[in-house]
């Protein structure tokens, strides 16, 4: 390689990568220093309090609430996505079935915040869809009022979130689908193999790379899922708090009290746990994957 090709790879390199340390490692950075701070975003007199913030986080009801709510997310969210997902990849495997992946994809259009409003006006009481289908079919006696009860709003947030993300996956389940060479599942067949023993035994461990990239994804997802929570359910954190999550908590006392410090201390929190979740995740699904094949 000649001298002036360095030359050129060093120019077109380090603009990205001082635009990269700018707007992304520098606030991490100053996140990282502000965790150990009492910073309340408008004093320059700044102190360094240590451990403080992060003790505080283990006395904090509501974060603690919203941890376990994250925690449940974290467990509907990509097993439901999941296995919508690969339930819809294989039933629109053939060709004439592939409009429908527009269908299933049609929710990755639309804003978080559209995706929300939507789903408001899906389980709103009085005139809303849900309890409208319900009525219709006779069944008038299960009607809810869905996002105001504490035992139901999560979950009607969580079936937001699935519906929301199950199109993407679709997609990407089948593009790995399409991959598989015929001849796999002509052999099975010769074999004797039925839908199911194909599935499990031939599909699922040749796209499993894509079913890993899911499960992490999605899982990033279920530890934050503040912007649906924030616009679909009333007051701080759903009625009673049964929709706290830990993003809200970083929110409101980032926004609404002032606290920076014990904020970032949030933040970095739940780095840790998404980093945490990516390194399990990935060592998990790829034992599983080396004792199903």
């Amino acid at each position: 390689m000649r001298p002036g090709k360095y030359r050129f790879l060093a120019g077109a390199m380090i603009p990205p990568l001082v635009l990269y340390g700018v707007f992304v490692i520098s606030p991490y950075a100053q996140a990282f220093y502000l965790a150990f701070t009492d910073f309340n975003g408008v004093s320059s007199d700044v102190h360094l309090v240590g451990l403080e913030n992060f003790g505080r986080l283990l006395r904090d009801p509501l974060f603690l609430k919203g941890l376990r709510h994250n925690g449940l997310l974290l467990l509907a969210v990509p097993l439901g996505t999941i296995a919508l997902a690969l339930f819809f990849a294989a039933a629109t495997g053939r060709r004439g079935t592939r409009p429908y992946r527009v269908v299933y994809f049609f929710p990755q259009l639309l804003s978080v915040a559209i995706i929300a409003v939507l789903w408001q006006f899906v389980y709103t009481p009085n005139s809303g869809l849900l309890n409208g289908f319900l009525r219709a079919v006779g069944l008038a006696s299960l009607r809810r009022s869905w996002l105001a009860e504490p035992d139901l709003a999560l979950w009607c947030v969580i079936a937001a979130m699935v519906w929301a993300a199950v199109g993407f996956y679709v997609v990407l389940f089948s593009a790995a689908m399409e991959s598989i060479p015929v001849d796999l599942y002509e052999a099975a067949a010769l074999d004797g193999a039925g839908p199911f023993a194909v599935f499990r035994r031939i599909t699922v461990p040749l796209i499993w790379d894509s079913v890993q990239v899911a499960f992490i994804y999605l899982g990033i997802a279920a530890l934050d899922g503040f912007a649906l929570v924030q616009i679909m359910t009333v007051g701080p954190g759903g009625p009673d708090g049964s929709t706290e999550v830990m993003g809200l908590s970083l929110y409101r006392n980032a926004f609404t009290y002032g606290k920076y410090g014990y904020a970032s201390a949030m933040g970095v929190a739940i780095f840790f746990l998404t980093l945490t979740l990516a390194v399990f995740t990935l060592r998990a699904t790829k034992r599983e994957a080396v004792e199903t094949a």
